[in-house]
């Protein structure tokens, strides 16, 4: 399906559901030697079983991305015995759920939470991918975002800020690491139905502040439905420190 994944390494967190195991499909699909991580070691290995039930290539590592420790061992194992890693799709994450606050109601428990999962852990994926990419001179990042890097949404505090926060990790790492034919480029994702958007508040029925409204009712083009997203390609050599929404025109209102 992607030819120019052909004996290549990944890295994806997250990579036991959602984004994160759809992306990993794709790569292993097109020939990638792919690693997923995450916390949970049973989807882990549900996602490497998917993969070499299709021919493909993988292997896991359990790791909490908000370990540094973890995070470098998750990397190591996927260099492997290449000594490359081309490829990361940082995808872990959490949304907090339905528990929305006013601002100065909102926990900061659940804040540092967010800041420590969905930022500080893209933070240390990116830190060793970018560490063993520029010493081999090349490679591709994809962060997966959200809508909320881009927009804000009421109640929701920390979420938003740890999504803000990537996108700037993202034209930070692009700018620091062009030089180097490194690509880091960010997918703002809509609602796509994943463990962490059924839970989460990506949508609100305006007349009713409590309930999630009906999918990709706020979507001009109806809502997007469960689509990986995968590190800019040999195609996309001139993409880099962008973040880009692929959300049915959520950002776009």
């Amino acid at each position: 399906m992607y030819p120019e994944f052909a004996d290549t390494t990944a890295l994806i967190t997250g990579g036991g559901t959602g984004i994160g195991r759809a992306a990993a499909l794709a790569l292993a699909a097109g020939g990638c030697t792919v690693t997923v991580s995450g916390r949970t070691e049973q989807t882990l290995v549900e996602t490497v079983e998917q993969i070499e039930a299709a021919g493909g290539k993988a292997r896991y590592a359990v790791a909490d991305v908000s370990d540094e420790e973890a995070i470098q061992r998750a990397v190591r194992i996927a260099i492997g015995d290449s000594g490359r890693l081309d490829f990361g799709v940082n995808s872990a994450g959490i949304s907090g759920g339905d528990n929305l606050k006013p601002f100065a109601e909102y926990s900061t428990e659940m804040f540092d939470r967010m800041i420590a999962v969905d930022l500080r852990g893209t933070f240390l994926a990116m830190k060793h991918e970018l560490r063993q990419m520029a010493t081999q001179g090349f490679g591709a990042i994809a962060n997966i975002a959200s809508g909320t890097s881009l927009v804000g949404v009421p109640g929701f505090a920390g979420y938003v800020a740890a999504k803000h926060g990537v996108a700037g990790l993202t034209k930070v790492a692009a700018l620091d690491y062009g030089a180097q034919h490194i690509r880091v480029n960010a997918i703002a994702a809509g609602l796509v139905e994943t463990p962490v958007d059924r839970r989460g508040p990506v949508t609100r029925d305006p007349g009713r502040p409590d309930r999630r409204a009906p999918a990709g009712a706020d979507r001009p083009a109806g809502g997007n439905r469960r689509r990986g997203a995968l590190p800019v390609s040999s195609r996309s050599t001139f993409v880099t420190g962008v973040t880009m929404p692929v959300d049915g025109g959520y950002v776009a209102r």
